[in-house]
């Protein structure tokens, strides 16, 4: 007699990237109950599926059969003592999750397929009702079905494929991340005092928020104009304007993100830390949560604007910079 599957999760999360905890608190905006079990691998309790197609650090959520040791002997047997209630054809993926436990997988795929197989249960590689994803990492393995596979379109978008380009250009990837970290939805307003070339308004408004930004260079806010332009239907604008003071009034939006100035890889006018000071002051006043990134934390700024620091993530981008990522409430 089968026994019932394990109720710890009900959902097996595959994150994208290498910076699990920074994978995890994107995914928090779209699941609940996230957390890191394994090296790309996590579970949740609940998700809301349109919310989950629009994450970038996160390639599969699937829904959990059982977990095991990362053994194919384990996995296997863990199948086969789990409910299998399915109609229509299946197959099934295996993972050696960043290559850390030196698993074959296709000696896996074979060995669980033949557990389904003898379920009276079809094979169907190329097109199957059903996908088994046997997750091996660390020292477990977590069996799930396919239930959800994100929205990746982001190489199309990538900064050198936009009209307007400027060295230095944040991913689509990160700035996705971030617009939804913000709490991007839609309908949401999401402002960009320091926009650049657009890139985390163009990810946001493709998750449907009406966006703005703003440059100090006219230059740019022209440039973001032009990007924006070519991936938004609408719902956005741009303009050239003073981060540290916006043209909206008190709580007007729902969302700042900016990415600081660099120091000298920038130009500003004036003090860096008394424009950052203001911006941060000035996305205070106009919105209840903000994401900032910098080549430093900024969080005692962001304190003394009245920000609380819920969360700081390093990332490093090459060997002379690497970026922080304060997300603030």
């Amino acid at each position: 007699m089968r026994r019932p599957a394990r109720s710890e999760a009900v959902y097996v999360v595959e994150f994208a990237g290498e910076d699990d905890a920074f994978a995890a608190r994107e995914a928090a905006t779209a699941m609940t109950g996230v957390e890191v079990v394994a090296p790309g691998v996590g579970v949740a309790e609940a998700v809301d599926r349109r919310a989950v197609r629009s994450l970038a650090y996160t390639h599969r959520v699937s829904r959990v059969v059982d977990r095991s040791a990362a053994t194919v002997e384990a996995a296997v047997a863990s199948l086969a003592a789990a409910p299998l209630d399915l109609d229509g054809t299946v197959a099934v993926r295996a993972r050696d999750v960043r290559r850390g436990t030196g698993v074959d997988t296709p000696h896996a795929e074979r060995e669980l397929g033949g557990v389904l197989t003898n379920e009276g249960l079809p094979v169907d590689l190329d097109d199957p009702d059903h996908e088994l994803r046997a997750l091996f990492s660390d020292e477990r393995c977590v069996l799930g079905w396919l239930d959800i596979e994100t929205d990746r379109g982001f190489g199309a978008r990538a900064p050198t494929k936009k009209p307007f380009f400027q060295p230095g250009s944040m991913s689509p990837l990160l700035a996705r991340a971030l617009a939804n970290i913000a709490g991007t939805e839609p309908g949401s307003l999401v402002v960009d005092p320091m926009c650049g070339t657009g890139g985390v308004l163009v990810e946001a408004g493709l998750v449907g928020a009406d966006v703005l930004g703003l440059d100090a260079q006219a230059k740019m806010a022209r440039g973001a104009r032009e990007n924006l332009a070519h991936y938004l239907d609408g719902g956005w604008a741009t303009a050239r304007g003073d981060a540290t003071h916006l043209p909206l009034e008190d709580g007007a939006a729902d969302a700042v993100v900016f990415d600081a100035p660099y120091g000298r890889q920038s130009r500003i006018e004036g003090d860096l830390e008394t424009v950052v000071a203001g911006a941060l002051a000035e996305a205070r006043r106009v919105a209840p949560r903000a994401v900032l990134v910098s080549d430093r934390p900024w969080t005692d700024a962001a304190r003394a604007a009245g920000w609380t620091v819920e969360d700081v993530f390093e990332r490093r981008v090459h060997a002379s910079l690497t970026r922080y990522i304060a997300v603030l409430g």
